[in-house]
């Protein structure tokens, strides 16, 4: 499982990254994280941003919760299916 870091510690990071007196090596040095981190970090700030065409976080949080949505709905139909199944042959005649 990654760590989870807070979106303020992100946007230093991206903030640090951007003024580009430093690499994204040594940001990440000096944060102590990875290298592949900062990247995707900035990439994705620059999504946000509208820098360059992608996703946003807030679609990504968005599908990520429709799919959820989506899984316990499919459940809950799932279960009323079984449930009326069962009445169902209950009140068949024998």
């Amino acid at each position: 499982m990654p760590k989870k870091f807070p979106p303020e510690f992100k946007r230093d990071v991206v903030r640090v990254a951007r003024r580009g007196d430093l690499s994204q090596a040594e940001v990440a040095a000096d944060f102590d994280i990875s290298v592949e981190s900062v990247r995707r970090w900035v990439r994705q700030a620059d999504v946000d941003d509208g820098v360059v065409d992608g996703q946003t976080s807030a679609e990504q949080n968005e599908l990520v919760q429709l799919r959820r949505d989506k899984r316990r709905l499919e459940m809950d139909n799932e279960i009323l299916r079984r449930a009326a199944a069962y009445f169902a042959a209950g009140s068949l005649p024998k």
